[in-house]
């Protein structure tokens, strides 16, 4: 249970709401039972009162009649209102988990992400977070609820008679207390495995996905989809065993609310309290312990969701509670101005198996100066590019930036300081302006919504200049081109557009450093050329390491570095290469 305790303390940013969606639950309960009890009283006191005339004359039917009907609007009302209250307050608390877990997991390093998989790291923010809204929603509410309403009753029964309430009461607090704990036990291994279900068919359904044109290509998309539908029998197995224990919880529950009603109706047959014979108060109490189902319903089930919530806690506490492996600077002010950026002996792998990744690594890359990095697939240039980022930490050797150790900058320094372009240009299901606005940094704060609104205005125009350079002026034709929606990934996009994309971005933030990785992977020569002159022109003035497999731009860099095993085994101008390396002459007339 100590899992959930970190969990808990977030819900006082909604105890208005809490306390709110509880009175409601309450008054549901009270609304329901009074409803109930007052009805069976009136029916048997009306007939009662029908046997002589005299009390059919003196029986008064408005007030119960009334009373009923005020009760059934009450109950009405306050199910209608404890719904919308404990549902808005279970979406707030799942909003307030996700943006906490995201607090927690954003100064993570790659190193601490390391072990997970990207499906795994999805279902422990989506999947294990959704799981912990059965804490408020089917736990707490319905626990208390049914708690208070124990109390309620006590207090009505004992102002009638008070050995009945004695009973009544204690036999409530005995199933209150031991069927839970009972159905805990018993849906404590289909719920974990019902959860263990769930994250491995999502985890094989996303590498499914993701790699489908691999798997397609290799002849293994039986073999996956074997995996999936062994995935989704484990999930069906534990949802049936699951439903089973519920099942079984509910007769349970219903044979020991029967055998409770028979009790009072045998206890309370010879008399209640001054009613001798009891008369209409037999059936008003008959009737009150039949409406008691409704308060023990929820609470027989609502353990059985105990071991689901405490497994998604414990996987997200084991998550957030990692030490990040990388710490910034944050009370640092200093600001990177000039890109001038130093690697002197970096040493790194990524564990202690695999052995060194980056061995000895030194370079320099004066302001102003446009350098390359050449190297095949799997020889450590974008792990270098990684450290320069602070993605990953190297194991020895130093990094300097603007003559500071890269350590001294705060994140926010690294991020204004650093313009990266990756591989994998990432775009996001949204608009195309939301995914370009991205590169620039914050807006200022504006004295009137017309300023802002003519700022916003003025830099829709300099997005627009902005896609118009790097070639997609096909995608601002039309009314408002920035709002149309990309999709997620870039779906409507294709790949040459959205490598542009990633160009555009580059020109739109403003840093003193590029860090370029396979810029134009997927154009043809002409559109390469085209791009690196636009990204040459814009960084003249800017420090720009650039890694590539070729070699188009090559002559107008000022220094190449030749990447080998996790080595520079050699750097110079084109012209130098071209005159003293054998390996690098034979690929520029290979790829030229």
């Amino acid at each position: 249970m100590k899992a959930l305790i970190p969990f808990i303390k977030l819900f006082k940013h909604q105890w208005v709401m809490m306390l709110t969606g509880l009175f409601l639950s309450v008054l549901t309960l009270i609304a329901g039972i009074a409803l109930l009890s007052l009805s069976g009283w009136f029916l048997s006191a009306a007939a009662v009162a029908g046997l002589t005339i005299a009390a059919t004359q003196a029986f008064n039917y408005f007030t119960p009649a009334g009373g009923v009907r005020i009760l059934s609007m009450l109950r009405t009302a306050s199910r209608y209102g404890e719904r919308l209250a404990t549902h808005e307050a279970t979406f707030r608390l799942l909003t307030s988990l996700r943006v906490w877990a995201w607090r927690k997991i954003l100064p993570l390093s790659a190193r601490n992400m390391q072990s997970l998989r990207q499906g795994e790291l999805l279902n422990r923010l989506v999947s294990d977070i959704d799981t912990l809204d059965h804490i408020y929603l089917r736990l707490i509410t319905p626990v208390l609820s049914a708690l208070i309403m124990t109390g309620c009753l006590y207090l009505f029964v004992f102002w009638i008679d008070v050995s009945l309430a004695n009973l009544l009461c204690i036999s409530l607090l005995l199933i209150w207390l031991t069927l839970p704990l009972v159905f805990y036990f018993l849906g404590k291994k289909p719920g974990i495995n019902q959860i263990k279900a769930k994250r491995l068919l999502r985890v094989r359904l996303l590498e499914f996905v993701q790699g489908f044109a691999e798997i397609s290509l290799f002849c293994a998309t039986d073999s996956f989809r074997e995996k999936i539908e062994k995935s989704e029998s484990e999930l069906l197995e534990s949802q049936c065993a699951m439903a089973n224990v519920m099942a079984l919880s509910q007769a349970v529950l219903i044979m020991c609310h029967g055998s409770l009603v028979v009790i009072v109706l045998y206890s309370a047959a010879s008399g209640i309290g001054e009613h001798q014979p009891p008369g209409p108060m037999l059936a008003l109490t008959a009737f009150m312990v039949l409406a008691c189902i409704e308060m023990l319903m929820p609470v027989s089930a609502a353990f059985q969701h105990v071991s689901a919530c405490i497994n998604a806690a414990e996987r997200i506490n084991e998550l957030v509670n990692q030490k990040p492996d990388i710490e910034f600077n944050d009370e640092s002010t200093a600001v990177i101005t000039t890109g001038n950026l130093q690697l002197k002996n970096i040493e790194f792998s990524y564990n202690k198996e695999t052995g060194k990744v980056l061995k000895n690594i030194s370079l320099s890359l004066r302001p102003g100066e446009k350098t390359a990095l050449l190297g095949k697939t799997g020889c450590g240039k974008s792990t270098l590019l990684s450290m320069i980022t602070r993605e990953w930490e190297p194991d020895s050797g130093s990094i300097f930036l603007d003559s500071e150790n890269i350590k001294e900058y705060s994140q926010k320094a690294l991020r204004q300081g650093i313009s990266l372009m990756s591989q994998r240009i990432y775009l996001f299901s949204g608009t195309l302006r939301s995914n370009l606005t991205l590169a620039q940094p914050d807006s200022p704060e504006y004295e009137s919504v017309e300023e802002q609104k003519e700022a916003e205005k003025q830099n829709d125009k300099y997005l627009i200049e902005v896609l118009e350079k790097v070639g997609l002026s096909a995608l601002t034709k039309g009314e408002n081109p920035l709002d149309t929606w990309i999709g997620e990934g870039g779906r409507q996009l294709s790949g040459g557009e959205q490598r542009r994309i990633g160009v555009a971005r580059v020109l739109l933030r403003n840093a003193p450093l590029l860090l370029l990785d396979e810029p134009t992977e997927g154009l043809d020569k002409r559109t390469e050329r085209e791009i690196l002159s636009l990204l040459f022109e814009f960084a003249a003035d800017k420090s720009l390491l650039m890694i590539s497999h070729r070699l188009t731009a090559m002559p107008e860099m000022d220094r190449i570095y030749l990447m080998e095993d996790g080595v520079l085994r050699a750097f110079g101008s084109h012209d130098d290469l071209l005159a003293k390396d054998e390996y690098y002459r034979s690929l520029y007339r290979q790829l030229n």
